[in-house]
């Protein structure tokens, strides 16, 4: 069976959540999504990566998170989420995702 890759499903994730936090008028819904997405990336990260490489991607998708919310008044809300996006999973992509051997620590 295939891994699933992290770097879509992050980005992916990102979108799916600010669709349903305007979609509903809920951004508390949008924000439990972002949530389960972000464990989900974790618990398919941390064993393939390590931790820091993992807690570097949640961080830069809070990051981008935040830096869509400051950009919507430039680009407009849609435009700003999908940068964030590709911003984040290009990060997911060459941390996680990339066919990398991981070195055991003795």
């Amino acid at each position: 069976m295939p891994r699933l890759p992290v770097a879509p499903l992050a980005a992916v994730g990102l979108v799916v959540a600010f669709a349903v936090a305007q979609g509903t008028g809920v951004r508390g819904l949008g924000g439990a999504v972002l949530l389960v997405v972000a464990a989900v990336c974790l618990r398919l990260a941390v064993p393939r990566a390590g931790w820091w490489r993992a807690l570097v991607v949640v961080a830069v998708g809070l990051g981008v998170f935040v830096a869509s919310h400051v950009a919507t008044d430039v680009l407009g809300p849609w435009p700003a989420v999908l940068t964030a996006a590709v911003v984040l999973g290009a990060t997911a992509w060459g941390l996680v995702d990339r066919a990398r051997p991981r070195v055991a620590v003795r």
